[in-house]
């Protein structure tokens, strides 16, 4: 097919390009997720029995992702987003594939980094191809499923996880090869490739260099603090260098010809909050995934095929809150469906963390919570992503959206971090409870603490409304006269 006949595919059927981005996506935030239920199996098979040893199969993927989302994000902008986004595909494939025949714990982690590097490559690609390359008419929908795709993959990897490890471990990577080998060759074919920046000038690598030592150590810190101490000279260490690095990145950028971070994003109050409000979300639910999963296998005794079925509910409700409501939250501003939906992650927090007991009645003490947290997610992810990248010039859209995953991966580990302080670092068992219940309200402080920092968005939505309608109604008059 040549690229005239694959312009005429993407103008008859956008539903193939983003079904491509959509899936690229799912299976990108799948991996974040998805071998948490795999670990004693992996560890079991590579004669590893070290927790902190095998924590870094996860921990690898997460620093390192972090850290290059937003110079990928950069890159693409300047030099191509489709070029970015199929070498992340091919890049994503390659360290699947070897992670799924890896025969020693140390190979796998630096294989899990390879993976890393292609899905930093994938995810603001991705969501970058959707601004450039959809109708216009179609942009904000688009988003919305690009959107829930995410989510759905954060929330059913340890389902698909639980069900894969039933066969192997190796299972888990393997499914990715199929999927990035389909997507690549059908976004080699259909996707556009808009060139926003003829300048060859390379963007600024010394910043770029400090906001991936500062990303990953403050995301090292965050994942290793429960078992280094979070008073330890290497945590505290940590810390600092992250404080140091994020520093001179902002410095740079204030001063590069080519900066890797635009600091003019962040003069737009609705980019600012969408951010903060994504990461403070990201942070509860986080929390509440690990926390369902470790109970559900170290409280109940449950299996990881048994969890992983348990835990899909809340997927389901991802997806159906978000497109089955669509009819009516679109013609509500989206800083009060991002509000809302905060509201209904911190009311099934507290469901669970009021019902929960060390009884196994899954059904009357963690579904109904459980639903409504997938509800809650459905509802504040798209409209969050949708604000934050609306106001972005089509020469920010992947620079834009790397930032808003960059904030939300990094409170998806916070969460983490903060589950582990609360629950402790050592195997649970039903009587930590108190713990659980602990988390669970922490939790919902964080979902209503999100839902808050959405009201800063509904105000510039109703002047927005109000500058669009005045706008309208002065038109006309301009015109009789």
């Amino acid at each position: 097919m040549n690229r005239s006949a694959a312009g005429r595919l993407l103008r008859r059927h956008p539903g193939v390009l983003l079904a491509v981005l959509s899936t690229a996506t799912f299976m990108t935030t799948l991996d974040v997720f998805i071998v948490n239920v795999g670990l004693r199996p992996i560890g079991e098979a590579l004669h590893r029995g070290s927790l902190a040893d095998l924590s870094w199969i996860l921990n690898a993927y997460a620093i390192v992702f972090a850290a290059l989302l937003v110079p990928a994000g950069r890159l693409a902008d300047r030099y191509g987003v489709k070029g970015v986004f199929v070498l992340g595909l091919a890049v994503f494939g390659l360290g699947s594939l070897g992670a799924a025949f890896s025969g020693d714990l140390w190979l796998l982690v630096a294989l899990r980094c390879v993976q890393a590097v292609g899905a930093a490559a994938i995810m603001p690609t991705s969501l970058g191809l959707i601004l450039t390359g959809m109708p216009a008419e179609r942009v904000q929908r688009s988003i919305q499923i690009w959107a829930v795709s995410g989510s759905l993959g954060a929330s059913a990897g340890p389902t698909l996880g639980g069900l894969l490890v039933e066969a192997s471990w190796r299972w888990i990577f393997i499914v990715n090869v199929p999927i990035a080998l389909t997507a690549l060759a059908v976004a080699a074919l259909v996707a556009p490739d808009p060139r926003h920046n003829t300048e060859t000038r390379i963007p600024d690598l010394v910043g770029g260099a400090f906001l991936m030592i500062g990303t990953g150590a403050l995301t090292l810190a965050l994942v290793e603090g429960p078992n280094w101490g979070w008073g330890s000279a290497s945590t505290v260490g940590a810390f600092v260098v992250a404080v140091f690095g994020v520093t001179l990145t902002v410095f740079r950028a204030s001063r590069a010809s080519s900066p890797v971070i635009d600091l003019t994003l962040f003069r737009d109050p609705t980019f600012t909050w969408a951010n903060i409000g994504s990461f403070v979300l990201s942070l509860a639910f986080g929390l509440q995934l690990l926390g369902l999963v470790l109970w559900m296998q170290e409280g109940w005794g449950w299996s990881a095929i048994r969890t992983g079925l348990a835990i899909s509910p809340g997927p389901i409700m991802v997806s159906l809150t978000s497109l089955g409501l669509r009819r009516w939250t679109s013609k509500l501003p989206s800083g009060a469906v991002a509000a809302l939906g905060g509201v209904a992650l911190g009311a099934g927090a507290v469901l669970i963390a009021t019902l929960l007991t060390v009884d196994h009645h899954y059904a009357g003490e963690v579904l109904p919570g459980w639903m409504l947290c997938g509800a809650g997610v459905g509802l504040s992810t798209p409209a969050l992503v949708g604000s934050a990248t609306r106001g972005l010039g089509r020469h920010q859209t992947s620079t834009g959206s790397a930032i808003v995953q960059m904030n939300r991966q990094i409170g998806l580990t916070l969460g983490v971090a903060v589950l582990v302080v609360i629950v402790g670092s050592s195997r649970v068992d039903a009587g930590d409870l108190h713990h659980f219940m602990s988390a669970w309200w922490w939790s919902a402080g964080f979902s209503l603490a999100g839902a808050a920092t959405c009201l800063p968005l509904l105000r510039r939505n109703r002047r927005a409304a109000n500058t669009t309608a005045a706008k309208t109604v002065t038109t006309p008059v301009r015109a009789d006269r």
